[in-house]
């Protein structure tokens, strides 16, 4: 999905021990450097004098590689990154880096990457990982599989972009509400639309205004691409889907439907509609920039979002920095009704899809691969999530501690860890993930449970005390409760270019996001109509067709990440 600004924290559990196989179950990730910077056999010898290589991200933002972490990566690598991005958010460079046949060193394109590959634009990794990979292998185990592009062309083109072992100790993308709503209306549970509304009514009947300005019930952001991440993605969520992007998707069979389709997509929006008609609904969701939404959420009058935690940092921070901690967010397992399953904590399993790729223009590909390769080491883990020792943590009783300055820049100062570096260099690299351990048993990331807690502000640890709770996670259903995934995610699917899917899908979401925009903001007498409008509409696109095609997608990416695909 789009940008990520922070660090991925969460973690695992102190006591995975078992160093066994690479890649094991328990997150735990044989490497034979250890802590060493020596490079592995096979790799080529750190040059002489730093190589720069050119990195375009589409999620990434202006960055000079110089702060502390970039430079011992530089030490340790002999390779320096110019990065670039997607100016103003434009989705066209790929196509103009295809048009040109100008591509820089390395690529991440995520879903765009089979447009690269169809071109020529980007190598086969296989070879490479398997002569002169050995960090990667270890990484990914018995996961690899998952990097294969299709079952006609089941090569290896990128790698990186998620860990391989995640375990969540945050939510993200649900319904969320402020501290301060929670606390005036003596801690009710709101596990259900209806309950979240009433309470929504209850607090801003009490407070017509906060701080002089209008409260707002609820507020979007759907004049943008972010319509699908506050607008479509959380009506799946409280239809008890998971986050399979457009899809709704059978994971034992593979049969995937565009998501719309699906009845609690309507009975969703029918609710949203009437929040509208009540005066609930900001006015302004559908047509305010992201600036505006910001400085909303930033004044403390916004009661509730349903958004991605990702996409809300700075007004977090600037609630904290107004002294506005109350005014900060809950995440909510809000759902239509008690008889559906929030899926929040849901286990993907790695994603695969999504990677970095070396460009075919690339002029130093084995010096590109080893500066990857080595991300993926121990060595470099503990450095893009911890930073150097004795400037961001020190070595207490064996254990790596952050500073508290570091600590606390890194959970109020959202320009900390790009100026820094700690954090930063996690996504869109290879990374071992949140629940992965070294080879001294330690986290190999910043943020264990028991961190996650001391990072909490002291209005979190008032209320999760009330509600018996240590952290938001524990409202969810828990992860060992919902069914596994074995495809992934289907927004992480590299759809191949021009297909059918592409072209249809693109119809559809330009329909879909037309009009239930419209539908949302009509009278409510008019909804059933203008839905049933919108049903015509994606049948006549072709949405049956859609369906068939990624049904088949679906099923060949379960069948290549069985392994039976050579």
């Amino acid at each position: 999905m789009k940008k990520r600004l922070l660090v991925l924290w969460l973690l695992l559990v102190a006591g995975l021990l078992v160093f066994t196989a690479c890649g094991s179950d328990d997150g735990t990730v044989d490497s034979d450097n250890g802590g060493d910077s020596d490079t592995t056999e096979g790799q080529t010898e750190k040059p002489d004098e730093p190589v720069t290589l050119t990195f375009y991200s589409e999620d990434g933002s202006e960055k000079t590689f110089d702060d502390p972490v970039a430079q011992k990566i530089t030490e340790a690598t002999g390779v320096i990154l110019e990065m670039d991005y997607p100016v103003g958010g434009s989705d066209e460079t790929i196509p103009l880096m295809i048009g040109s046949g100008d591509y820089p060193d390395l690529i991440f394109a995520k879903g765009d990457l089979g447009m690269l590959i169809d071109a020529g634009g980007v190598i086969k990794l296989d070879d490479l990982i398997e002569e002169r990979g050995d960090n990667l292998k270890a990484m990914y185990g018995d996961q690899l599989d998952r990097l294969r592009n299709s079952i006609d062309d089941p090569s290896i083109y990128q790698v990186g972009t998620y860990g391989v072992h995640d375990q969540p100790l945050e939510t993200s993308g649900t319904f969320q509400i402020q501290l301060d709503v929670l606390r005036e209306l003596g801690y009710p549970e709101i596990t259900t639309l209806e309950e979240f509304e009433d309470a929504l009514t209850q607090y801003v009947e009490k407070y017509p205004e906060i701080n002089g300005e209008k409260t707002l019930p609820l507020s979007l952001l759907g004049s943008d691409w972010r319509w699908l991440i506050t607008v479509g993605n959380p009506a799946g969520f409280a239809g008890g889907f998971p986050d399979d992007g457009q899809w709704s998707v059978d994971t034992n069979t593979g049969e995937t439907v565009y998501k719309f389709l699906e009845p609690e997509y309507r009975e969703y929006f029918k609710w949203l509609n009437g929040m509208n008609a009540k005066g609930l609904l900001d006015p302004e969701s559908f047509t305010h920039t992201y600036d505006t939404y910001i400085s909303k959420l930033s004044s403390g009058r916004v009661l509730s979002v349903a958004d991605q935690d990702w996409n809300i940092t700075d007004a977090r921070y600037a609630l904290i920095d107004a002294g506005m901690e109350e005014r900060t967010f809950a995440p909510l397992p809000v759902t239509l009704g008690e008889e559906y399953v929030h899926q929040g904590l849901k286990d993907y399993g790695f994603a695969g899809g999504w990677g970095i790729a070396i460009s075919s223009t690339c002029e130093y590909p084995e010096l590109a691969f080893d500066f990857l390769d080595w991300m993926a080491s121990e060595e470099a883990q503990i450095l893009i999530n911890w930073g150097i020792e004795g400037e961001h943590y020190e070595i207490v009783d064996g254990e790596r501690v952050l500073f508290e300055e570091v600590r606390n820049s890194l959970n109020t100062d959202a320009d900390y860890s790009k100026e820094s570096g700690v954090g930063y260099y996690i996504y869109p690299f290879p990374n071992w993930g949140t629940a992965a351990v070294d080879s001294n048993g330690q986290s190999i990331t910043v943020n264990t449970r028991e961190q996650v807690i001391e990072n909490q502000l002291d209005v979190e640890k008032e209320v999760l005390d009330e509600y018996g709770m240590e952290l938001w996670i524990d409202w969810f259903p828990q992860q060992d409760e919902l069914e596994q995934s074995n495809h992934g995610a289907a927004y992480n699917f590299s759809i191949p270019a021009g297909s059918d899917i592409q072209v249809i899908q693109q119809r559809a979401d330009d329909i879909t996001e037309t009009r239930i925009t419209q539908a949302v903001l009509a009278d409510p007498s008019e909804f059933d109509d203008l839905w049933d409008a919108m049903l015509v509409e994606l049948e006549e696109a072709g949405v049956d067709k859609l369906n068939e095609e990624m049904t088949g997608l679906t099923q060949d990416i379960l069948k290549l990440w069985s392994g039976e695909v050579e």
